[in-house]
């Protein structure tokens, strides 16, 4: 009995130590897993909110007191500021809110291609009016009048610039951009550009631009990705002496915080008609060149710059159809009301480099397959900044060669542009 006794008490005693030891492993994870929540929750508090030049109220608001100004802006220029019950942002328009300051005297607005509101197709003739919030007048920056004239700027003492880039070379706000620093340093006038996010700032790649295919659609001689913020671009237009004349222009950069050009940035505003949507934007680098051939890219659907195709590349591997139509931003599309065959690719990987086996597929389908003659138009080269691209296309060269082809410009490129970069 007494063995019995001394067994069933190391049997009770076993089990306890094994039920503690359990019980302690339970608690060790439980412990460790509300630890690993906690350093989760912390990383995300931490984690801070990229905040626009824009949002710098306190930085460049005190310098624009008792000033005649003029602000450079679109939809895409806004401020955003903590409400005054609590800490909810709000989003204000830049121009209303320096409009509402007593002491700031905001003369006129500069609009850049697709207008103030943004409303416009590309390309289309934007006219002088009249804000019907504010009742400032609104000067055109697009079409015959690309750069502010004397008369225009008379009187006024600073100008802010604040519009939205989406950091390639043939989007046009970057050679508006130039065109007012060269007015700014014509007629001395300080220039504030108040920086915003590049969304495709995270690569450089394309061929450099020749400055013999210089247009309003390429200026300067960068690749069609360059990385850099629009206040770093400003930056270079200076330090390279690009505005006529060699003249530069006083330029101040009030610069964004808690940013790098690795920053994943979704805009809060479209930045055009035709750009609605963070894949659009990741896509719009490649998909453009297609604005130099007979294939189109969306305009005139709700996935712009998010579609590829053509009514002369009907063939069963282009597995999806659209018709464009016209819609905001696409008054007259290409390919009107004809069907297309091509691809979706709005679920595409995001690219972290400029993707050129869309164009060489579509070029041989057409050399092959269309009855169609012409594949390129004379604005193809105006958007490669070159006619080499096009000469390689149609001389069969790959595309592995293509891009090697860019490796020393863009290598020079790259020492150039780590003079002027503000951010990592």
């Amino acid at each position: 009995m007494f063995f019995n006794k001394i067994k069933n008490t190391y049997l009770f005693l076993s089990i306890n130590i094994i039920f503690t030891m359990t019980s302690c492993k339970q608690t060790s994870s439980v412990k460790a897993q509300e630890f690993a929540q906690e350093n989760v929750q912390n990383t995300v508090i931490e984690k801070k909110t990229v905040e626009t030049g824009a949002d710098q109220t306190k930085t460049y608001i005190p310098s624009l007191f008792d000033k005649n100004i003029a602000i450079v802006a679109n939809q895409t220029s806004r401020v955003q500021k903590k409400s005054n019950y609590d800490t909810t942002l709000t989003s204000i328009h830049l121009v209303d809110y320096i409009h509402n300051s007593k002491r700031i005297h905001v003369k006129k607005v500069f609009a850049p291609e697709h207008g103030f509101r943004g409303k416009a197709d590309a390309g289309e003739a934007i006219n002088d009016g009249k804000d019907i919030k504010t009742g400032l007048p609104i000067v055109s920056l697009y079409g015959k009048n690309k750069k502010p004239s004397k008369q225009q700027l008379k009187g006024i003492e600073v100008v802010i610039f604040d519009i939205q880039d989406v950091g390639a070379r043939f989007y046009t706000y970057i050679s508006t951009l130039h065109y007012v620093m060269e007015a700014c340093a014509e007629n001395n006038i300080p220039l504030i550009v108040l920086d915003r996010p590049n969304p495709n700032g995270h690569y450089l790649d394309g061929p450099v631009l020749e400055m013999k295919h210089k247009s309003f659609v390429g200026m300067h001689p960068v690749p069609i990705i360059y990385g850099m913020t629009i206040g770093e671009y400003g930056k270079m237009i200076n330090g390279e002496k690009w505005l006529k004349n060699d003249i530069q222009c006083d330029l101040t950069v009030i610069p964004l915080i808690n940013y790098t050009h690795n920053s994943s940035y979704s805009l809060p505003v479209k930045p055009s008609p035709n750009l609605p949507n963070d894949a659009s934007i990741n896509l719009y680098p490649s998909l453009c060149f297609f604005e130099g051939t007979n294939v189109s890219i969306g305009r005139g659907t709700n996935k712009q710059f998010q579609l590829v195709g053509s009514p002369y590349h009907h063939l069963k591997r282009h597995y999806y159809m659209f018709t464009p139509k016209p819609n905001e931003g696409a008054k007259n599309p290409k390919h009107n009301n004809k069907e297309c065959y091509g691809y979706d690719l709005s679920e595409s990987k995001k690219l972290n480099h400029l993707n050129l086996q869309w164009l060489l597929e579509f070029y041989n389908t057409h050399k092959q397959h269309s009855k169609e003659k012409k594949f390129f138009t004379s604005f193809f080269t105006k958007l490669a900044g070159t006619k080499k691209l096009q000469q390689q296309i149609e001389n069969g060269v790959s595309e592995k060669e293509i891009i090697k082809s860019w490796e020393d410009d863009l290598n020079t490129f790259k020492k150039m542009r780590s003079k002027y970069l503000i951010y990592n």
